[in-house]
């Protein structure tokens, strides 16, 4: 008699995909492909962080009814330190970027104030901001698409190899096998 555990676990079995190995990959060493996962990582750290940001500029405008220029100045400091476009040359070097969509002019946006007095400036920038968010959000779907595929391409090549897993661990050369 099979259970309803049973099922499940055989479901799962055999809805789990191997990963194979990607011809688009074949150019980079195993500590490349490593780096370039990290640096998708990265990225995509540094773009959740800036969509979080806009969408909390967003919120203050909403809240504040237009006027948003004490908090601004705070986000435009914690803005200053990290740029999203800084790492995306390291991107373009490894691998084609033609799923990757272009990303919102932030220093102009930034630099612009929500002004209570003028509605229709306040408009404009808040659908400005859904924009930026919007083109975040599809760069950051990209990378997540680009780090899933660099992921499965070490997996194949682990299984392919186990003893390549090791080469991951911090351990001194002398012990690793």
């Amino acid at each position: 008699m099979t259970t309803r555990a049973d099922e499940r676990t055989k479901t799962r079995a055999t809805a789990r995909v191997v990963p194979e190995r990607s011809a688009e990959f074949d150019h980079l060493p195993l500590p490349a492909l490593r780096a370039y996962r990290q640096a998708l990582t990265t990225e995509e750290n540094k773009v959740s962080y800036w969509r979080r940001l806009i969408q909390a500029r967003m919120d203050l405008i909403e809240v504040n009814g237009g006027e948003d220029t004490m908090r601004l100045e705070k986000l435009r400091y914690a803005l200053s330190e990290t740029r999203v476009g800084a790492g995306r040359k390291a991107l373009v070097d490894a691998l084609p970027v033609d799923d990757v969509p272009p990303l919102p002019d932030l220093d102009g946006l930034w630099a612009r104030e929500a002004n209570d007095e003028n509605p229709i400036e306040t408009a404009q920038l808040k659908r400005d901001l859904a924009f930026a968010e919007l083109q975040l959000s599809a760069y950051r779907a990209a990378l997540h698409r680009r780090l899933s595929n660099a992921t499965n391409e070490l997996i194949a090549r682990y299984r392919e190899e186990p003893v390549l897993a090791l080469q991951a661990l911090p351990l001194p050369a002398d012990e690793r096998l």
